[in-house]
């Protein structure tokens, strides 16, 4: 052999090997690795999200909450939580419930409304009756709902998934076309009920 001709600067092929696998390494493991970080260190978090309530994520649910003889549902459910009775607040919210179910269209039949509430005056209840007849009534525990939600106060609407989880949460300040644009978004990505 010439060693005129040998590449003086080459690595040995085995030098050589060691780096790609290490640089293949990189790139399949380091953006698990990154994503990891990101998660347990909060970092690089985007600010933007695409709903307009509040977003439960620690895995609460309907008995969580106090809301008593709920069974378990086989579609979505639009919730109107009101631990001091239904008041102004509440039967607002409850209007929306139904105008959202029914603004669901062809996807009504994925979805239910209903009320948990601690106690409702009689002619309301009549009212419930002959205008809400789809709409199914609960009973709630004051005591555990106030535990559930750290006082909220005042009446909130719940998003609530087949399985009994709390999704989103609304106060009586919410706008009923972004709780169907949140509604509809959830049902587009669900496979489920």
């Amino acid at each position: 052999m010439n060693p005129a001709l040998a590449m003086p600067d080459a690595a040995p092929p085995r030098r050589r090997g060691r780096i790609q696998l290490l640089l293949i390494l990189m790139v399949v493991i380091g953006p698990m690795l990154l994503a990891t970080a990101m998660y347990k260190f909060n970092f690089w978090v985007p600010e933007g999200r695409s709903y307009h309530g509040a977003l439960i994520g620690n895995g609460q649910t309907l008995a969580d909450l106090g809301v008593q003889d709920a069974t378990q549902s086989e579609t979505w459910t639009l919730l109107v939580t009101a631990p001091a009775g239904c008041l102004e607040d509440c039967q607002q919210l409850v209007y929306a419930a139904r105008q959202i179910h029914i603004g669901l269209g062809r996807e009504a039949s994925r979805a239910t409304h209903a009320l948990a509430t601690t106690e409702v005056s009689a002619d309301y209840a009549a009212r419930l009756q002959q205008e809400y007849p789809q709409l199914k009534r609960h009973g709630l525990d004051a005591a555990a709902y106030e535990k559930a939600t750290d006082n909220l106060g005042g009446a909130q609407l719940w998003i609530v998934d087949p399985h009994g989880n709390l999704v989103l949460r609304y106060d009586g300040s919410a706008k009923g076309k972004q709780i169907l644009n949140d509604l509809r978004h959830l049902l587009k990505l669900s496979n489920i009920g």
